[in-house]
């Protein structure tokens, strides 16, 4: 809770002091000389604030940022809930978050007082209209039609525009060259109002910065990072100059310390496939007989294995409801069965590649929601260590089973991953493993410590 103090004995003035009854005089009297006696000491100034309500969101969505910078400019604090950009993730279709979000989208807001909103504009407009001087919203009626209109066009007509060229090239959604390359040039259409209203003006609406360019410009830091290139840049100088204007300010950097800016269009790279070996050559063909009926296949490979006495949805709630350290892992570790499930260390084959955090956020992402057909199987976390160019994407799984490919094999990204059998009874691998799943630590990788920066877990 925020509680905000200061006080200053001088302004109690003496003649406050005849003005009241003498009864309240002698009540004050002690307080005042105490109050001297506290300031005298010349101690710090305390500040103590109640956060103004909770975002859910993510700290590199676009949507987000644009809200937590319109809070910023109007030091009001927003406690962000890192919650997945997934509508079907299990905690965005819980009844809990479903009365904050029908939609169990991002972001959404909740505040201190109960109030509850969706919907990115109507966020962005709420949060930044608790300050009654704000400038962000206009002057007059006319400026803030003219901020709703670019808020509109920003979220409706360009971002979508832009996911669509830029997904597919990151592997957050099928690609298919053909139908990106239009993408790209549908999205670059749409940008081309940004520099032709910004080459005759400084700003998106009036003379100085409101919250059309706060919303529009943070909803273009992934775009810049990834398809927006130098040689873009160089050919919308307006639009860059109005960028680089917006990412500067303080209250966009208190968010976004570092924007990032892509020197050229991110390429799809397809997940790498190994060698497989040749297929022996046939042997020579027996004599027919007559077809056997064929057993009924098991909808999953797993499924043949039967019922667990370690039933997976139950360390599923105990590690989702509990503290993960100190009552979840000496649950687990209890109950777990090396006869019936096996425990694999899962890291990415080729992490010199990886280049941006969130762009190796989202690889986990993706290989983890084509694990989909194995979730009753399944129970894992992958996380980004590192920094910028210069991070790795490591993890730890159990799968039913004493194999990893008839969990894996269900999606087509697990070649780039190497799998590593880990020994349960061997204190190392089970210390690997609570590390992975708690994602409270760093790694150590060829001497260099790597700080946790982001991750997904799969349950």
């Amino acid at each position: 809770m925020f509680f905000v103090w200061s006080c200053d004995p001088g302004n109690i003035s003496s003649s406050e002091h005849r003005s009241r009854p003498a009864s309240t005089k002698f009540l004050l009297a002690p307080l005042l000389s105490l109050l001297s006696f506290f300031f005298s000491l010349h101690l710090p100034h305390f500040t103590f604030k109640m956060a103004f309500g909770k975002l859910y969101g993510l700290p590199d969505n676009g949507r987000t940022i644009s809200v937590l910078v319109a809070a910023k400019h109007n030091d009001l604090d927003l406690e962000l809930v890192n919650t997945q950009a997934n509508s079907t993730a299990e905690f965005n279709s819980s009844a809990e978050y479903l009365k904050i979000n029908p939609t169990g989208k991002i972001p959404a807001f909740e505040g201190a007082n109960g109030f509850t909103l969706s919907e990115v504009i109507a966020i962005a407009v709420y949060v930044t209209s608790q300050n009654e001087k704000t400038t962000l919203l206009g002057k007059t009626k006319q400026d803030y039609a003219s901020i709703l209109r670019w808020l509109s066009f920003a979220n409706t007509e360009v971002l979508p525009k832009l996911a669509a060229w830029y997904r597919p090239l990151m592997g957050l959604d099928a690609y298919n060259k053909k139908t990106t390359d239009e993408a790209a040039k549908t999205a670059l259409k749409a940008l081309g109002a940004f520099e032709t209203h910004l080459t005759a003006n400084t700003y998106l609406v009036g003379e100085r910065i409101t919250l059309a360019d706060i919303f529009a410009a943070s909803l273009l830091t992934r775009p810049f990072a990834t398809v927006l290139d130098k040689t873009w840049r160089e050919a919308n100088p307006a639009t860059t100059r109005w960028y680089n204007t917006i990412i500067n300010q303080d209250s966009f950097k208190a968010v976004v310390p570092s924007p990032q800016f892509a020197e050229e269009v991110i390429k799809y790279v397809a997940p790498k496939k190994e060698p497989k070996p040749k297929a022996a050559a046939p042997a020579a063909a027996a004599p027919a007989e007559a077809p056997a009926a064929e057993a009924p296949k098991a909808k999953h490979p797993l499924e043949a294995l039967g019922k667990p006495t370690l039933i997976l949805d139950d360390w599923k709630r105990k590690f989702s409801n509990e503290d993960i350290r100190t009552v979840a892992m000496p649950w687990f570790w209890e109950h777990f069965k090396a006869d019936e499930y096996s425990l694999w260390k899962v890291n990415y084959k080729y992490n010199n590649e990886l280049k941006l955090t969130f762009m190796a956020n989202n690889l986990i992402g993706g290989f983890q929601t084509r694990l989909e057909a194995s979730r009753k199987y399944l129970f894992g976390a992958q996380s980004v260590y590192g920094e910028n160019y210069n991070c790795v994407v490591y993890g730890a799984f159990m799968t039913r089973g004493q194999e990893w490919e008839p969990a894996f094999t269900v999606g087509p990204d697990y070649e780039g991953y190497e799998f590593t059998k880990l020994d349960p009874s061997n204190e190392a691998d089970r210390k690997l493993v609570e590390d992975m799943w708690a994602q409270d630590v760093p790694v150590t990788v060829n001497g260099e410590v790597k700080e946790w920066t982001d991750g997904h877990v799969f349950k």
